[in-house]
């Protein structure tokens, strides 16, 4: 079979047996579509901050404050989400198709009531929310609204994220892909429209980006439920399954406590970082935020490429194939590492010019570049780190990458940023020094503890 031949029905979506396809093969097609769907993720990143950035340095500073908190949301659906992966892509390596769309019904019902609750707290708190985090009395007046609607629409935020960790585990990945496609592609074109106007209409400003993305993510979930309901996949939901079944939920809550610890003790991290960055002005806040949008652009295909590993670490598990599950990991590393490595030359090389093409002031532009340079030191360790994390997540062990963020980033990486940035008086310099520091150590624990082989034994 050609090379363009796989792309196709990698992108097209035929359906494949990946406990017994040829490693090398199995890792290409399931990488494909997850690589383009976190490619379009990472564009919306950039595309989003490149209009938002013509609003001013609040409007900037604005978005970062307010992705810092959110990040919390996304914890939540990164965690149900590798429950999702772990659970169905198990019960596909066992052939049990009914009882993984009786799995993908509780995950809705987990998301969408979590999502509610946090939607309800958001929209009510989202002034004490951007204070707390730092934010100047005008950032808060910019940026309340936007703040408000990206709350209110996180349940859309959720069900996105849960339901293509379900698409994942069933080596459905081009339905994530196009979900996110559908989602990012509304939301770019949306954007300058809601943002600027047309016409004799002048737009929403920085309310109109949040709600252009909200509304891009709420159409691609109708996507996804409309693919998962319709009956024509191995993965669907039948009317059997539409029925609230609490072993399973329990089966849900058991991982995702793991995945959703994970995410949310990095986010929490983030979260202190950001707040240090704060102490410095909305100048270093942008310049952070410019930075991290410029690296999401690489960090989330990089994801996407790893996130071959979790589902057959999860379908060859279920097929009671170890030792096939351990060399997949291996395999999907290496390539992960290659690319980081391509990837860390050219931000050496250009990371000037890169930042130049978001904003003229001269401030940012030096604090951003250097954040981009400094972290991209680390890149290659963080691929083998992010691997290896998706491979115990695949199995079903949420708890030890979740032990080795505690241990990792809150007794190293936020003390070490704090020293550094204001003990030493580095600034932003000794927090990008701490963030590469960190996670490249993050990668070396991992790496001990997946040799340990204690991911092998688990039960989902």
């Amino acid at each position: 079979m050609t090379i363009w031949q796989l792309i196709k029905d990698a992108v097209q979506g035929k359906e494949q047996d990946f406990t017994k396809l040829s490693l090398k093969t199995a890792i290409f097609v399931l990488a494909i579509p997850m690589i383009l769907e976190m490619a379009m993720e990472s564009l919306f990143a950039i595309v989003d901050i490149f209009f938002v950035a013509k609003l001013g340095e609040h409007a900037i500073a604005t978005v970062g404050l307010t992705e810092s908190v959110v990040v919390l949301v996304y914890a939540m659906g990164f965690g149900i989400s590798m429950a999702a992966t772990a659970l169905i892509s198990r019960r596909f390596g066992e052939k049990e198709y009914k009882e993984a769309g009786a799995a993908a019904f509780q995950l809705l019902l987990v998301g969408g009531s979590i999502a509610i609750v946090l939607g309800v707290l958001g929209w009510t708190f989202a002034p004490h929310v951007l204070s707390l985090m730092g934010a100047e009395q005008a950032v808060i007046d910019t940026g309340v609204g936007f703040t408000r609607i990206i709350f209110a629409g996180n349940i859309a935020i959720l069900l996105l994220f849960l339901l293509n960790g379900a698409f994942r585990g069933a080596g459905q990945a081009h339905h994530a892909m196009r979900s996110l496609w559908i989602s990012n592609g509304l939301n770019m074109i949306l954007d300058p429209l809601f943002i600027f106007g047309i016409g004799s209409w002048s737009g929403w400003g920085l309310e109109g980006a949040a709600i252009a993305t909200t509304f891009g993510r709420s159409i691609g979930v109708l996507y996804q439920l409309y693919h998962l309901f319709n009956g024509k996949h191995k993965l669907t939901i039948l009317k059997e399954n539409i029925k609230v079944s609490w072993a399973i939920i329990k089966k849900i809550m058991n991982i995702a406590i793991g995945g959703m610890g994970q995410f949310l003790i990095d986010s929490v991290s983030w979260i202190a970082l950001t707040r240090m960055n704060a102490e410095f002005g909305s100048t270093s806040l942008a310049g952070y935020t410019i930075a991290f949008r410029i690296l999401i652009f690489t960090i989330l295909p990089a994801w996407g490429l790893s996130g071959a590993a979790a589902t057959l670490v999860g379908q060859n598990l279920g097929a009671k194939q170890v030792d096939r599950a351990e060399k997949a990991v291996w395999l999907t590393t290496r390539y992960t590492m290659t690319f980081m490595a391509v990837i860390t030359v050219i931000y050496l090389l250009f990371n000037e010019q890169l930042v130049h093409f978001f904003t003229d002031i001269e401030e940012v532009k030096e604090i951003a570049s250097q954040g981009l340079w400094v972290i991209v030191l680390g890149y290659v360790f963080f691929a083998m780190g992010m691997v290896l994390t998706q491979a115990f997540n695949g199995a079903g062990d949420t708890k030890t990458p979740a032990y080795i963020n505690i241990g990792v980033l809150w007794f190293l990486e936020v003390p070490l940023a704090y020293v550094l940035a204001f003990t030493f008086g580095l600034a932003h310099l000794g927090i990008f020094i701490a963030i590469s520091f960190a996670h490249s150590f993050h990668a070396l624990v991992a790496l001990y503890y997946f040799k340990k082989g204690k991911w092998k034994t688990i039960e989902v």
